[in-house]
C-alpha cells in the first residue's frame, strides 16, 4: 500500500496485535501488521480536515458528514446513553412505556402551531376537503393526552419519541422535530410528587450519562455539575414575579402577573435562586391548559402546574395535576367551546378515574444543558428547522 493512500477520512481495515500501550490516556494499542484502504477519501473536497477542531456552526452545514467528527460523534454515543438511562429509570421504577402515535386529531397544547398533514392528492385537490382520516390530522405537539388514557389502565406510563412545532423560530433553543419524555402517574393528589419525579428522572440519568461515557463527556467542558448534587428550589409564580419587579436588571417584556415568563425571565429566576435548577409552581388559572387542576385559590385564581427552569436554557420540564373532577373539566371545555371535540377525555372522568399528573421533558434541551452545548442543533442528529430539511 502506498502511503499516499492512507488519507484523512479514509475507511481502513487495520490488522495486527493488541499490547499494552505505555499511554495513560489508554490501556492497550493495535500494533499494525497491515492496513487496507477499504474506501478511500480525498483529503482535499473532504470537508473535515485532520488536526482541525471545527465548529459546530460548521459542520452543520454537512449533515451526511458531521456525525464523523470527534465532537458529533462524542455528543451522538452521549445521547445514545441518555436515551438508555431515561428508559432504565422508568423500567426500574414500574412505568409501562407507551407508543403514542405521531399522527393525531388532537392539539394538546391548544397553541395553533401544528403541521397538517395531507396526501399530495389532498394538496392538489385541497377545495373538496376530503381528509384521507375523514377528519384533520396533524404530527403530534405531545403524547399527554393519549398517556392519559393509557394511565387508567396501567397507572404509571411513559412515551419517548418525536413531537412537531409549526413554530417560525431560529432561536438556539427551538426546532420544528424534538424528543420528548413524557410521563404520568395515577393516584397522586401532590403537586410534589410530580417534581420528585423529575428531579430524580434527571438526577440519575445524568449520573448514569457522565458515568458510562465519561471521555465523551470530557470534551464538553461546560457541563453543570451543580444539579446532580443540590436539591432543587422552589418558587411560586407569584414569588417568581415579585422577584422580577424588584430586580434592578431592565426587561424587554415587563413582568406582570398573568402574562408568561420570558426567556429572560427564566434566566433571571435562575441567577436569583443561585445558578440552580428551580421550579415555578402554581401559574394563573388563564395561561394554562384546560386540562391543568383548578387550585381554587380566590381572586388570583391558580393551576397546579410547575415548570422546571435550568441554568443557561429556561424552561426544561413542564408538568401538572390533571383536572380528574367532571364537573370543573366539563364547565372549563363549554366555556372554551371544547366540549364535543373532547367528549372521550370527559369520559375517562365519568368511567373509574382517579387524581394523576403528568410532565414533559424536552430531550434535546436537556442534553443542551448537561453537556453546555449552545445551539440546540447540535444535540440531534438531523436538525429541523424553519427553512431547513436537509435529508
Amino acid at each position: 500500500m502506498e502511503s499516499r493512500d492512507l488519507t484523512f477520512g479514509s475507511a481502513v481495515e487495520v490488522r495486527g496485535k493488541l499490547v499494552k500501550s505505555p499511554h495513560k490516556m489508554q490501556s492497550v494499542e493495535l500494533k499494525a501488521e497491515s492496513i487496507r484502504v477499504v474506501g478511500p477519501c480525498d483529503a482535499l473536497s473532504f470537508p473535515l480536515k485532520a488536526k482541525e477542531r471545527h465548529p459546530l456552526e460548521y459542520v452543520r452545514q454537512f449533515p451526511h458528514l458531521r456525525c464523523r467528527s470527534n465532537a458529533l460523534g462524542a455528543l451522538l454515543r452521549i445521547r445514545s446513553e441518555a436515551t438508555a438511562a431515561i428508559h432504565s429509570f422508568f423500567q426500574d421504577h414500574g412505568y409501562v412505556h407507551i407508543h403514542t402515535p405521531i399522527i393525531t386529531s388532537n392539539d394538546c397544547e391548544g397553541a395553533g402551531e401544528l403541521f397538517q398533514i395531507e396526501t399530495s392528492n389532498e394538496t392538489q385537490k385541497s377545495a373538496e376537503k376530503n381528509h384521507f382520516f375523514n377528519v384533520p390530522a396533524f404530527l403530534t405537539v405531545s403524547g399527554q393526552l393519549h398517556l392519559e388514557v393509557m394511565a387508567g389502565a396501567f397507572t404509571h406510563v411513559f412515551t419517548f419519541g418525536p413531537t412537531f412545532r409549526a413554530e417560525n423560530s431560529q432561536s438556539r433553543r427551538h426546532l420544528a422535530e424534538f424528543y420528548m419524555v413524557e410521563a404520568e402517574l395515577s393516584f397522586t393528589e401532590s403537586l410534589q410528587d410530580i417534581m420528585q419525579v423529575m428531579e430524580d428522572l434527571f438526577k440519575t440519568a445524568t449520573s448514569t450519562v457522565f458515568s458510562r461515557c465519561p471521555r465523551d463527556v470530557e470534551l464538553f467542558h461546560k457541563y453543570v455539575a451543580p444539579a446532580q448534587k443540590n436539591k432543587f428550589v422552589t418558587i411560586s409564580y407569584n414569588e417568581a414575579v415579585e422577584i422580577l419587579k424588584q430586580a434592578s436588571q431592565t426587561f424587554a417584556f415587563k413582568p406582570e402577573w398573568g402574562c408568561d415568563l420570558q426567556t429572560e425571565h427564566e434566566k433571571y429566576l435562575v441567577q436569583h435562586c443561585g445558578e440552580v435548577p428551580v421550579f415555578v409552581i402554581n401559574y394563573p388559572y388563564d395561561l394554562k391548559p384546560f386540562y391543568m387542576r383548578d387550585n381554587e385559590d380566590g381572586p388570583q385564581r391558580t393551576v397546579a402546574a410547575v415548570d422546571l427552569l435550568v441554568p443557561g436554557i429556561g424552561e426544561l420540564c413542564g408538568g401538572s395535576l390533571r383536572e380528574e373532577r367532571l364537573p370543573f373539566l366539563q364547565s372549563r371545555l363549554q366555556r372554551l367551546g371544547l366540549a364535543d371535540t373532547y367528549q372521550w377525555y370527559l369520559d375517562l372522568r365519568k368511567f373509574g378515574s382517579v387524581p394523576h399528573g403528568g410532565f414533559g421533558m424536552g430531550f434535546e434541551r436537556y442534553l443542551q444543558y448537561i453537556l453546555g452545548v449552545d445551539n440546540i442543533k447540535d444535540v440531534i442528529p438531523f436538525p429541523r428547522f424553519p427553512h431547513s430539511c436537509l435529508l
